[in-house]
């Protein structure tokens, strides 16, 4: 007998009772999969080679034992990683509530433009004159990166977020050293992305922390009473990563620049704000764009991401070369100083070769799709569906920052108010069970046992609506102290992990 509940069709043995084991270890069409090491051998493979002589060509690299790699038949390595992809969950399965990831769907238009040849098919180091369209398409990009964001130069070179906050401070060190007032503090938030002081301290900076107020944002008056002749930049996320919007933002900007100081935003979180706020009206003199956020290629796509930085008038010199410029109507790769403006003073190179053509493709197919009010409405939707999430849970979820007014493109609660002995890893591992991916876990650390929840822009009401009553049904468990939820999750291909173990005692390598 099938229960039905709420339209859905569920097992008895789900709501109550034990489920039975099976012979194979399968759960119906929900396979188990040993690793390949177990099912192959290396007597067996797919491919059949002729025999080479290979002589003494390779002297004393000749392997001289087996390489002792499994072998499969064509139909079993299929089956293998097929079976494997099964097991994993992605946007194409449900909505990824990853907090500060930004992990929506990606049109495949986006993607089918990115696979074109003249874009997929060329290398850096063809002819120039050759790769006109595709320097064409870089200069258009970086034309609407600076419309979106009021900033008058940008490097499009680096190859992710925290890449670009390095090519930030970078610039911010030059124009610093340049004026003779070379500094060594670099203030960060501790509402800021974890990622903002590895970066500082990287680039050699003494890094110090800026407290938050009671409602998660900068305390402006902490801020001011540290800035000093020491102070080189603050770098501070907005928005930040309690999902608000930093209401002083100006005030901000205007106090670190009357200190000799400069400004970095990490633009990460632009997704909330993106053709409704432009962060050079701020103040802020450097800020890198997640284009594999905001604009369209998915996380892990194949290998690095692109993250542009934006220039204010004071560091624009300063950026990093390459860069694209055109001259009576010819594209050109600038891969000098020049006497112009921009890039006259320029810190150097970042990377061998110009950016990420795949990302750059992918996001002016974006931008172009939508146009300036579509992006609009991109971070409107945004915004709108992390507070239909935010109101629609925060009677059973503790919410700490709801009481200060909407959230921007992110939830955020916490462990606060679950039975004694329950934790954001239960909520976290009992919605694994529900059949979506879990949230964001215990970031930001400003909140105890946060959960952060990322909805995007493209999912639908109906969509955010099972995931709240998803969501709902376990927090309301772990307030109840349902023991079932400490051993959760229970329909996942694998169990609960020992954690404490797992990191302490890591198996990295197979043995048989």
């Amino acid at each position: 007998m099938m229960m039905l509940s709420e339209g859905r069709v569920t097992r008895p043995e789900a709501v109550s009772g034990e489920i039975p084991a099976t012979v194979t270890g399968n759960r119906a069409l929900m396979l188990e999969e040993p690793l390949i090491f177990e099912i192959g051998s290396p007597e067996t493979t797919g491919v059949d080679f002729p025999e080479a002589a290979v002589g003494d060509r390779f002297g004393d690299l000749a392997r001289n034992a087996p390489i002792g790699l499994p072998g499969l038949s064509e139909p079993e390595t299929v089956r293998h990683y097929t079976r494997l992809s099964r097991q994993n969950y992605g946007i194409d399965l449900g909505v990824f509530p990853l907090g500060s990831c930004t992990m929506k769907h990606n049109p495949r238009l986006n993607e089918k433009i990115a696979r074109f040849p003249g874009f997929a098919d060329i290398h850096p180091l063809q002819p120039v004159d050759t790769v006109q369209g595709a320097l064409k398409l870089i200069d258009e990009l970086a034309h609407w990166l600076k419309m979106l964001t009021g900033m008058p130069a940008v490097a499009m070179s680096p190859k992710a977020g925290a890449h670009g906050e390095l090519c930030g401070l970078l610039a911010i060190r030059a124009a610093l050293e340049a004026r003779g007032d070379a500094r060594s503090v670099v203030l960060v938030p501790t509402s800021a992305h974890g990622t903002n002081p590895a970066t500082a301290a990287f680039a050699g900076y003494a890094v110090e922390d800026i407290p938050a107020t009671p409602d998660g944002r900068v305390d402006l008056e902490a801020l001011k009473g540290r800035l000093g002749p020491d102070v080189a930049a603050v770098m501070i996320t907005n928005p930040n990563t309690c999902g608000l919007f930093e209401r002083d933002m100006k005030a901000i900007s205007d106090a670190v620049h009357a200190a000799g100081a400069l400004v970095y935003c990490d633009g990460a979180n632009f997704n909330a704000i993106v053709g409704r706020v432009r962060p050079g009206d701020l103040g802020i003199d450097a800020m890198h764009i997640n284009l594999h956020k905001t604009f369209s290629t998915p996380h892990g796509g194949g290998g690095p991401g692109a993250g542009p930085v934006v220039f204010s008038e004071a560091l624009a010199p300063f950026a990093p070369l390459p860069f694209v410029d055109k001259e009576d109507g010819h594209y050109l790769l600038v891969e000098e100083e020049t006497a112009g403006d921009h890039h006259a003073s320029s810190f150097g190179r970042m990377v061998a070769f110009h950016g990420q053509m795949g990302m750059f493709t992918r996001a002016l197919a974006y931008i172009l799709s939508h146009g300036a009010d579509g992006l609009a409405q991109v971070s409107g939707d945004a915004v709108l569906n992390a507070n239909y999430i935010l109101r629609s849970l925060s009677d059973v979820l503790d919410a700490p920052f709801a009481v200060g007014g909407p959230c921007m493109h992110e939830a955020l609660f916490s462990d606060d108010g679950l039975a004694e002995g329950f934790t954001t890893l239960d909520v976290a591992k009992g919605l694994i069970d529900e059949g979506f991916h879990p949230m964001t876990m215990y970031f930001p650390l400003v909140v105890h046992g946060a959960m952060l929840v990322e909805p995007t822009e493209t999912e639908s009401k109906a969509g955010l609506d099972q995931f709240i009553a998803a969501l709902r049904a376990v927090a309301e468990r772990a307030k109840a102290g349902d023991p079932a939820l400490k051993s959760a999750p229970h329909f996942a291909p694998r169990a609960r992990l020992d954690e404490t173990l797992a990191a302490r005692k890591p198996v990295l390598v197979w043995k048989d």
